[in-house]
C-alpha cells in the first residue's frame, strides 16, 4: 500500500500512533474540533496534531472553503488506507481473551427498530449482569446503499433482513418471523379480521420507513391483486402498535414484535386472512471479527435471545414469502 512505501521516506522516530489515531479522526470528520472530541483531544491539540501531519505529508490535508473545511485530493486519497492501517495496529495490540466482568468495551450495533424492541430489553439485562462495564450503542437500519464507509467499518455486529447486502461481513441466521394483525382488546370485528371481506372493509396503519414509498405487505399484497384500506402511515412498527391499540385502525407486523408488545399494549392478534409467508432475521459481523473473543460473546447472546423470543403463531416453512 502506498502509505507503507511514504513512510520509508520519512525519519520513522518522528512518527507516533497518536498522529496516526489523529489523522484518521481528521479525516472522517473534516473538523478539527469534532475530530478532537472523537479521539478525547481539546481543539488546541487536535490542531497541533494535523499542523505536524501537514508537515509530514507536505500538504495541507484540510483546507476553509467558506464556513467548512474540506480535504484535499491527498487526504481523499489516504482514507482507505489509513483506516486500514489503524485497524491492523490495533490488531497487533489486541488481547488473545475476553473477560465481560472487567471490560469496557463499546459494541456498535445496527438494528432496525421493530428488532430493538424485540431484542434489546433482554440483551440489556444479559449485558448488565455479565459485563458491567460494556456499553452498547445503537444506530438504526441504514440501506447498504446509502451506508458510509466509516460507519460499516465502525459496526460490531447488524441485524436485518437484507445483510447479505453488507461487502465484508459474515451472516448467521437469527430467527424466522412472520406477520400477523394486530388490534386493541374490545375491537368491534376482532378475529372475523381473519375473513377476507373483513379485512378488506376494515381500515389500516401502514409503516413506510425511510426511504419507501409503500408498506412491503402492501407490495407483497399488491402481488396477489389485494389493496387493503390505508388510514394512516407512520414510519416505524412500533407506532403502528401504539396507534392500533387505541384506535380501531388494524397494524398489519412482525408476529414476535406483536407477541412482546401483547400484553403491555393490550393487543389482540389475529391470523391473517391469507399466509403472508416467513422472513428471516440475520445477523451479520464483519468477517475480521469472526474469531474475535468478544464479537463472538456478543453473538452468543444475541442468539440465544432470539431462540427464546415469544412467538405469536406457528411458522410454517412451506409458504416463504415471495
Amino acid at each position: 500500500m502506498f502509505w507503507m512505501v511514504y513512510i520509508h521516506r520519512v525519519n520513522l522516530a518522528a512518527l507516533d500512533l497518536n498522529l496516526l489515531v489523529a489523522l484518521d479522526a481528521l479525516l472522517a470528520e473534516a473538523h478539527v474540533g469534532q475530530a478532537g472530541r472523537r479521539i478525547g483531544l481539546s481543539q488546541p491539540a487536535a490542531s497541533h496534531a494535523l499542523a505536524r501531519l501537514r508537515a509530514l505529508f507536505g500538504d495541507p490535508l484540510l483546507v476553509r472553503v467558506g464556513s467548512r473545511m474540506d480535504l484535499t485530493p491527498r487526504a481523499q486519497a489516504l482514507r482507505g488506507p489509513t483506516a486500514r492501517a489503524l485497524e491492523q495496529v490495533r490488531g497487533l495490540f489486541s488481547a488473545e481473551a475476553f473477560d465481560p466482568a472487567t471490560s469496557d468495551r463499546r459494541f456498535l450495533v445496527m438494528m432496525p427498530d421493530l428488532v430493538v424492541e424485540t431484542i434489546i430489553p433482554a440483551l440489556l439485562a444479559r449485558v448488565s449482569a455479565e459485563a458491567p462495564g460494556v456499553r452498547l450503542d445503537i444506530v438504526s437500519w441504514r440501506d447498504p446503499v446509502t451506508l458510509s464507509d466509516d460507519l460499516a467499518r465502525s459496526l460490531d455486529l447488524a441485524i436485518c433482513c437484507t445483510a447479505d447486502a453488507l461487502a465484508g461481513f459474515h451472516r448467521e441466521r437469527l430467527y424466522a418471523d412472520t406477520d400477523i394483525l394486530a388490534v386493541r382488546r374490545g375491537h368491534p370485528t376482532g378475529t372475523r379480521l381473519s375473513r377476507m371481506d373483513r379485512f378488506l372493509a376494515a381500515r389500516h396503519v401502514a409503516v413506510v420507513g425511510a426511504e419507501r414509498t409503500t408498506d412491503y405487505i402492501d407490495a407483497w399484497l399488491s402481488e396477489h391483486g389485494i389493496e387493503r384500506s390505508i388510514a394512516l402511515t407512520v414510519p416505524s412498527y412500533l407506532q403502528a402498535l401504539r396507534v392500533a391499540a387505541q384506535t380501531d385502525l388494524v397494524a398489519f407486523v412482525p408476529s414476535r414484535l406483536a407477541a412482546a408488545l401483547r400484553g403491555p399494549l393490550a393487543l389482540r392478534l389475529i391470523r391473517p386472512p391469507l399466509d403472508p409467508g416467513i422472513d428471516v432475521q440475520v445477523m451479520a459481523f464483519p468477517r475480521r471479527a469472526h474469531a474475535d473473543p468478544a464479537s463472538l460473546w456478543l453473538r452468543t447472546l444475541i442468539a440465544e435471545i432470539a431462540g427464546q423470543l415469544p412467538q405469536a403463531i406457528g411458522l410454517s416453512p412451506r409458504h416463504p414469502r415471495s
